[in-house]
């Protein structure tokens, strides 16, 4: 269904991969993995038809369905049901049968018997398409997503970037794509819909290409791993499932350096050899052949994997701040007829730590938004203490300027920084050479998650507002954030369905939405995580 041939992928000037060759049938369910800026996101877009390759050819047959990490919707007006159904092109006679419903009820005969003539042909329409039996399909993945009929009757301007994201993926799954591509699709769900998408994906009959740090996902889904290997610029194809995946990539290795160890001591005793030769003339030539033999070793050896660089991430020492940096009053926010929530209060004192817990929708996001002065509430006011300087962490990354290249972004955000030290903070996360270079836009979810985190230690802010700061990364990389969030001694303000980082951050408070409610933390909290 898919197939790729001499595949050359590059960022920038920085070659990704080259001479790649594969296939995608019926029934490949391939894990995809490697280091944040392996180029995982790239590949797939490139696979999806929404890039070009630097050289190679890809061919595809069938229907392809992608879910990016930054899903964009064209039309935010849109409601949520109706951009499901466009996957199958049913939103568009829905929409007219409505107008027809509408006609029908007309006082005018004449507009009346158009009406009845035209709803009976797009009902045909609406039929030939799966009709109402494609519509409670579309009702029932929503629903397994956490996406109830409520949700499903709003416009998606009015969504939280979580709810959109699964309206995404909602739509992906019930266009009966043929080839699913598919970029972190349990990021925002909760442990039950994280179940059901296992079970959903292990049904699948077609292709399959998924991006996951979610090692349970993998486990249940994949029968094959492909392995980004950034340092080789090459793909390791693996025809196992995740377990033996792993076990036969340490084998692997294993053999790999012993091979290379013992080439490299038999090359070393040829080359001695050959030196000492050399200064007889009458072994000149001999030694010329022990030297080319010793090169032959070397030659026809795979190069031994690198250890994968990991950003050396730490959160800057805050600048002085009053006793009360940060406070809210009343807060409140609705859409239209929908309250997201109300009068919602809260006091970030110095150095506090708050976790934000609530279900999907509840509106985590938008106090976030708030806090950091992006969106404006409804009702109640933002109070800045004295000294107050705020870090915020989008989860959509709305910090960035796409249009900026990665240094420009964070020139923007370094203040009174020289560009060795800002070129400095952005090598400890992994951006050096041309990467400084290259646009914002074109960056992964993992590397805009380490850029706008670079520009935060770059602000030396004392309230950290952090929106899922752990989604799109690598377990290494995590690792670094999760160390650094225990580290750092000023003032932080959390929303996560991490576990790991709520545990890291060791919070005082929580502030449950949409109530607003408060409460001391105790690890009784923790169960709510996942489940939110």
């Amino acid at each position: 269904m898919i197939t790729v041939q001499d595949l050359e992928l590059r960022a920038g000037a920085r070659l990704l991969m080259d001479e790649v060759s594969f296939r995608i049938d019926k029934g490949d369910k391939i894990g995809l993995v490697g280091r944040n800026g392996a180029g995982k996101t790239t590949l797939t877009r490139v696979l999806a038809g929404e890039g070009l390759p630097a050289g190679g050819k890809v061919t595809r047959t069938g229907d392809i369905g992608y879910l990016p990490q930054d899903p964009r919707t064209p039309d935010m007006e849109q409601l949520a049901r109706d951009r499901i159904l466009a996957a199958r092109d049913l939103d568009k006679v829905i929409t007219k049968l409505r107008a027809a419903e509408a006609d029908m009820a007309s006082d005018n005969p004449g507009v009346r018997d158009k009406a009845m003539r035209r709803y009976d042909r797009l009902e045909n329409e609406f039929l030939a398409g799966g009709g109402y039996a494609a519509e409670a399909e579309a009702a029932a993945i929503s629903s397994n997503l956490a996406l109830p009929e409520r949700i499903l009757n709003q416009p998606l301007k009015t969504l939280s970037g979580g709810q959109r994201r699964r309206v995404e993926l909602a739509r992906i799954l019930f266009s009966g794509a043929q080839t699913m591509l598919l970029d972190e699709p349990t990021n925002h769900l909760d442990a039950d819909s994280i179940a059901w998408l296992r079970d959903f994906l292990k049904s699948h009959q077609g292709g399959l290409i998924v991006i996951s740090h979610d090692t349970e996902l993998l486990e249940a889904t994949v029968n094959k791993v492909f392995h980004l290997d950034a340092n080789r610029a090459t793909i390791d194809q693996y025809n196992l499932g995740w377990k033996k995946y792993l076990a036969q990539r340490e084998t692997d290795e294993r053999a790999r350096r012993r091979e290379r160890a013992n080439a490299e001591k038999k090359a070393g005793v040829l080359m001695d050899q050959a030196n000492k030769m050399r200064a007889k003339a009458t072994k000149a030539v001999a030694a010329q052949n022990m030297a080319k033999r010793a090169e032959r070793l070397l030659a026809g050896l795979e190069d031994v994997r690198a250890q994968d660089k990991v950003a050396a991430l730490r959160f800057p020492d805050p600048s002085p701040c009053g006793k009360t940096p940060l406070m809210a009053e009343g807060l409140s926010k609705s859409y239209g007829s929908l309250e997201i929530f109300t009068d919602v209060s809260l006091a970030v004192d110095r150095g506090s730590k708050v976790v934000i817990l609530g279900l999907n929708g509840a509106g985590k996001t938008t106090l976030l938004r708030m806090l950091a002065g992006v969106s404006a509430p409804d009702t109640g006011r933002i109070i800045p203490g004295h000294g107050l300087k705020i870090g915020y962490y989008a989860q959509e990354h709305d910090t960035l300027d796409t249009s900026r290249t990665v240094l420009e972004n964070m020139r923007a955000s370094a203040g009174n920084m020289n560009d060795a030290e800002v070129r400095g903070i952005l090598g400890s996360f992994l951006f050096s050479g041309d990467d400084v270079n290259k646009p914002a836009g074109v960056l992964s979810g993992g590397e805009k998650t380490r850029l706008a985190l670079a520009t935060i230690v770059a602000s030396s802010a004392n309230v950290l507002l952090l929106d899922e700061p752990t989604n799109n990364l690598d377990p290494a990389s995590r690792a670094e954030i999760l160390g650094a969030l225990k580290n750092y001694t000023g003032a932080v303000v959390l929303v996560s369905h991490d576990e790991g980082a709520v545990a890291a951050l060791d919070p005082e408070r929580v502030v449950l939405l949409p109530d607003g409610d408060e409460d001391l933390w105790s690890q009784d909290y923790l169960d709510l995580i996942t489940l939110a």
